[in-house]
C-alpha cells in the first residue's frame, strides 16, 4: 500500500527504540478503537439479567441508559486527552485513558445500585474516549488524503470484529457466569492493551507540539469551526451516530418484543456486524478508485434510498412487518450509515493535521454527544412496534446526507 507517511527523524526513532511496522500499527490502533465497541456490544446480552437484577419490567427501555451514558462519556472524554496530547504527545494520555477505562469497568462490576451502574458507564465512556480519539489522531499524524481514508476503513473493518463476536461472547459468558462478568472482561483487555502500547512509537513530532494554554486551545477550536468542510461533516456524523445509537439501543428490545426472537439476538447482531465489516473493506478498495468525496456522496444517496425502503417496511402491518423483510431492510440501510463514518472522519480531519488531537476532541464531543441524545430520543419513543425506529432512521439519514453534500460542495478538487 502506498501511503503519504510523514518521515521520522533518525534521532527520534533511535531514542524511541520501539517503532513498529505499518501492519502492527494498523492492528494496534484498530484494537484501541475497538475498545469503544467492546464496552457496548459485550454487555447487550446482559440486558435481561440487568432488568431482573434491578426490578425492571421485562420490556423496560431503562437499560438503554447504559448505552446512552457511555456515549455521553465518549462525548465529554476527548477533552481530557486531545489538547494534552497536542502538547505532550499521544502515548501518555493514551495510557491514562486505558487506566480510566479499566477502573470504571471494575466499579461497574462491583456497583450495588442502578444509579452507580449508570455513573460507572459514564466514567467508562470517559476512559474509552482516550483510545478512540487518540487512535484517530495517531492515524492523522502519519497519513493523509486517500491513504488516510484507506487506513481508517481497514481499521474500521478490524474494529467491527468486536460487534461480530462480542454479543455471542457476552451471551456465552452470561450463560456460564454471573452477568457482571461482561464488566470484568473489558477491564482485563484494557490492562493487556497497556502492555502492548509499550511498543507504540510516539507519532506526534516535536515540531508539531502546541502549548497547553487556554489561548492556544481556543485558537485551535476556532480554527476547527472555521472550516465549512469540517463543521458540515461534524453535523453529518452527529446524525449518522444517532442512527447507529438508535440501532444499538433499540435492536435488542425490537427483536424480543416485536418479533419474539430475543434468543436470536447475539447471532442477529453478529450477522449485521459482518455486513458492517464488509462495507468498511469495500470502502477501503473503492476510495482509491472513486476518491473520498465521490464515494461519500454516493453512499449518502444510497443510504437515503435504503432508509426510505426501511420506513415503508416499518409502516407496514401497523409497525409489525414480516421479520425477514424487516431484516433485509435493516441489512440494506444500517450498514450504509456505518460506512459513512470513517469517510466523514477522514474529510473532517483533512484540513487539521497540525491540531489533530484538539480537532479529534471537538469532533468526538460534538458527534458523540449529539448522537447519544438523538439515539436516546429514538429508543425512548419505542411503542411496541418498529415504526418509531424507522421514522427516526430516515429523518436522521436525510439530514446527515444533506450535511454531507453541503460540506463537500466544491471540495472534490481539494480532496484529490
Amino acid at each position: 500500500m502506498t501511503t503519504h507517511e510523514q518521515s521520522i527523524e533518525p534521532a527520534t526513532a533511535r531514542a524511541a527504540r520501539r517503532d513498529i511496522g505499518p501492519r502492527e500499527f494498523l492492528l494496534l490502533v484498530s484494537v484501541l478503537s475497538a475498545t469503544t465497541a467492546l464496552g457496548i456490544d459485550l454487555i447487550l446480552p446482559a440486558f435481561p439479567d440487568m432488568r431482573a437484577n434491578f426490578g425492571m419490567p421485562a420490556d423496560s427501555s431503562r437499560v438503554s441508559w447504559t448505552v446512552t451514558a457511555y456515549f455521553l462519556g465518549l462525548a465529554v472524554g476527548p477533552w481530557l486527552y486531545g489538547p494534552v496530547s497536542d502538547r505532550h504527545g499521544r502515548r501518555a494520555p493514551l495510557n491514562a485513558g486505558l487506566t480510566l477505562y479499566a477502573v470504571a469497568a471494575v466499579i461497574g462490576a462491583l456497583a450495588p445500585s442502578w444509579p452507580l451502574i449508570i455513573i460507572s458507564r459514564f466514567v467508562w465512556g470517559l476512559g474509552a474516549a482516550g483510545p478512540r480519539s487518540l487512535s484517530i489522531a495517531m492515524v492523522r499524524d502519519r497519513y493523509d488524503g486517500a491513504a488516510m481514508a484507506r487506513v481508517m476503513s481497514i481499521s474500521m473493518a478490524v474494529f467491527l470484529i468486536i460487534p461480530i463476536l462480542a454479543p455471542s461472547l457476552g451471551a456465552l459468558l452470561v450463560a456460564i457466569f454471573p452477568w457482571r462478568v461482561v464488566f470484568w472482561v473489558p477491564a482485563g483487555l484494557a490492562l493487556l492493551l497497556m502492555l502492548w502500547c509499550r511498543r507504540l512509537p510516539e507519532t506526534l513530532h516535536e515540531d508539531r507540539r502546541r502549548p497547553l494554554t487556554f489561548n492556544a486551545v481556543g485558537r485551535a477550536a476556532r480554527e476547527v469551526f472555521s472550516h465549512r468542510q469540517t463543521v458540515g461533516l461534524m453535523v453529518s456524523m452527529t446524525f449518522i451516530f444517532g442512527i447507529m445509537n438508535s440501532y444499538l439501543a433499540g435492536s435488542e428490545v425490537i427483536l424480543s418484543d416485536v418479533f419474539g426472537y430475543g434468543s436470536w439476538f447475539p447471532l442477529y447482531f453478529g450477522c449485521i456486524a459482518v455486513l458492517f465489516a464488509l462495507m468498511s473493506l469495500a470502502n477501503a478498495r473503492l476510495v482509491g478508485r472513486l476518491g473520498v468525496v465521490r464515494l461519500i456522496r454516493t453512499e449518502a444517496v444510497v443510504g437515503v434510498i435504503t432508509s426510505a425502503a426501511l420506513l415503508v417496511v416499518g409502516l407496514a402491518s401497523s409497525g409489525h412487518p414480516n421479520f425477514w423483510v424487516f431484516t433485509v431492510a435493516i441489512c440494506l440501510s444500517i450498514p450504509m450509515a456505518q460506512g459513512l463514518v470513517p469517510m466523514s472522519n477522514t474529510l473532517a480531519m483533512t484540513p487539521l493535521p497540525h491540531i489533530a488531537g484538539t480537532a479529534s476532541s471537538i469532533i468526538g464531543t460534538f458527534t458523540f454527544a449529539g448522537g447519544a441524545l438523538l439515539g436516546s430520543v429514538s429508543s425512548g419513543a419505542f411503542d411496541g412496534s418498529v415504526r418509531p425506529f424507522t421514522i427516526f432512521v430516515i429523518g436522521y439519514f436525510v439530514i446527515g446526507a444533506s450535511a454531507i453534500f453541503a460540506a463537500t460542495w466544491g471540495a472534490e478538487q481539494r480532496a484529490r
